[in-house]
Parts: structure tokens; sequence; C-alpha cells
């Protein structure tokens, strides 16, 4: 049988470990649960080992953020596929079976994600994942059950299993072999949206990314940074650009990256009117950021990168016209 390893990253999570640890490993039997531990100063490792010392634990020095964390934590750890749970995620009876059984009926599938639904707001689905990600032409992420803040009922109505463009790193389950082979999570990143330049990459050599709606989980969501953090204004914005500068083919990219700035500067114009200078000011800091390292990022670029438009996943349409000028709210309202 396949070998499974549960690792979550941890920060001065001990809450969320007390909350959903337990259940993590009572609904995973016979898989590895390990926590890696960015340098927590909360008693999280002391707790570890006294009430669960079954579980393996990696600790770091220094908090090294999502992506490092996690490349540094996986490099320790061997099984065929790798379980990236956040530490806020209630897990639910025999969730890994059907995404497990997903990924052993096709080796082309490289990662799954199961449903995401609120921990708060049980038939809602969750702004991080949803049911299953995917990106306008402009390279604006949203996912099924979630368009920008407006977040659907869950009413069974993506209960299905299909192909996306990308998957939660909330809740991400993923082969080994390809997390090793595409180096996994660019360390640059930091935190956000680090998922959908790592999919995006597997993508380009014809991998599949997929959701599955038959595993459900429940995310309470900014655990690390809530939303209403500037420093996440700063990465999401910083992010998302250096997204398109790594995986956009070059006559998309000089069209693209420059529009996705000049909408920027309509945030910047709310941030302000808002009162929100630290967050204006953040995304004058991410494109500050972009444009500085711009080539440091380009020389990171796969070769022969093909058409955004050709992966599964894409709609070929404008999703802020969409949702504030023609009031779509849901993703059943897009036609693509």
């Amino acid at each position: 049988m396949a070998t499974v390893s549960v690792v979550i990253l941890n920060f001065n999570g001990k809450h969320f470990l007390e909350k959903f640890l337990p259940g993590v490993i009572q609904f995973s039997p016979g898989h590895e649960i390990v926590v890696a531990d960015n340098h927590s100063s909360d008693g999280s490792i002391t707790y570890l080992k006294t009430a669960f010392p079954q579980v393996r634990i990696i600790q770091f020095q220094e908090n090294l953020g999502f992506c490092q964390g996690y490349n540094k934590a996986l490099q320790q750890i061997e099984s065929d596929y790798f379980v990236i749970l956040n530490s806020d995620i209630e897990v639910t009876d025999q969730w890994l079976d059907p995404i497990l059984g997903l990924l052993e009926s096709d080796p082309k599938i490289a990662a799954v994600q199961p449903k995401l639904l609120d921990y708060h707001r049980r038939d809602k689905f969750e702004y991080a994942g949803g049911a299953g990600g995917f990106m306008d032409k402009f390279g604006y992420p949203f996912c099924r059950g979630r368009l920008f803040n407006s977040i659907e009922m869950d009413y069974g109505q993506y209960d299905d299993t299909r192909e996306v463009f990308w998957a939660t790193g909330a809740c991400l389950i993923i082969r080994a072999e390809l997390f090793r082979k595409y180096h996994g999570f660019d360390a640059d990143f930091f935190a956000h949206m680090e998922e959908i330049d790592l999919c995006w990459r597997m993508k380009q050599d014809g991998y599949k990314v997929m959701y599955c709606g038959r595993s459900v989980v429940y995310h309470v969501g900014g655990g690390t940074l809530p939303s209403s953090n500037p420093r996440k204004t700063y990465l999401n914005f910083r992010n998302s650009l250096l997204v398109l500068i790594k995986n956009l083919p070059v006559s998309e990219l000089l069209v693209k990256v420059p529009f996705r700035w000049l909408i920027d500067w309509v945030a910047i114009s709310k941030f302000l009117l808002d009162g929100k200078w630290r967050d204006a000011w953040m995304i004058l800091k991410a494109h500050w950021y972009t444009a500085t390292h711009f080539v440091h990022f380009i020389r990171k670029r796969s070769a022969g990168l093909i058409s955004f438009k050709k992966h599964t996943g894409v709609y070929n349409g404008f999703l802020l016209f969409q949702y504030y000028l023609m009031g779509v709210r849901k993703f059943t309202n897009l036609r693509f």
C-alpha cells in the first residue's frame, strides 16, 4: 500500500493542536502524523510530547514561513504522498480514502484537495479553497463556492470530482515525488499563493490537479494572518503578480502584468478613501518588490511555457467586470 504522511506546520498554534489534532489522529489511521514547528513560543512542543507521543515532531530554530517550513520538513519525510494540512482544520471520518483512491487511479494526477467548508458556519464554503481553485484570464484566482468575498452555501452542488486549476494549500494532498521534482513551494513567496504557483508549474508538464467532493474538511481560516492584516495585503498583491511573472508565456506576460499593475491602483485608491493607509502602502510596496525583483523571478521560469487559456480551470473572462459590474456572485453563473 502507498505510504502517507499527514504534515501540519505549526507556529504558536497550540490551541489549534489541542482542538483538531485528536481528530486528525483518529480519522487518519495507519498514516504517519507529523508536526513541523516553526520555533513556537507557546508551549506547543511540550504539549505535543506529553499529549501525543506517537506524533513525530520536526523542530526549526526560526520561523521559516509556510513555504520554506514545509520544504524543509518534507525533505525529512519519506512517503509516497504528502498531506499538507493547516493546523486549523477539522477532518472527518475517512476523509483521505476517496482522495488516495483518486490519486492511485491515475498517475497523471499530481495533487488533490477536498471540499473545504467553514468551521464556524458549516453549511458554507470556506474562503481559502471552497470546491477547487480557478483563475480568470488576467490571473485573478477564485473558487467554486467563492467569488472574491461572496461565499456560497453548500447545497451539494459541488459534490463532484473534477479537474481544477489549483488546489488549496490549506489541505493539499500531493505526490511526494512531484513535490521534490518541482522543488516544492517557492520560498520567496513566504506564504500565500504558493500553492497556485506549484500547481501551475505541474500543469505546464501535463499533470492534473483535482478536486474531490467526496472528502470534506472544515477550516477555521485566518489562523496565521487575519484578512485585516496589512502584511497579508502585501503578500497577496505581491505574490499574485509573482505567479504571473513565473508562469505566463512572454506574449501574455507583457500584456497581463502591466494590466494587473494598473488595476491594483484602483485598490490603492479604494484603501485610501477608506482610510486604510497601511494597506495602500502595502500594495505600493508589493509593486516595488516585483519591479526590483523582476529579473530574479524571470530566471525561475520554466522552458516552453504554454498558453494560459489552454489549461483546464481557466475562465476566459474578466472576473472583476463580471463581479462588480454585472453582479455575478456565484460560480455557476459564469459562462466558461
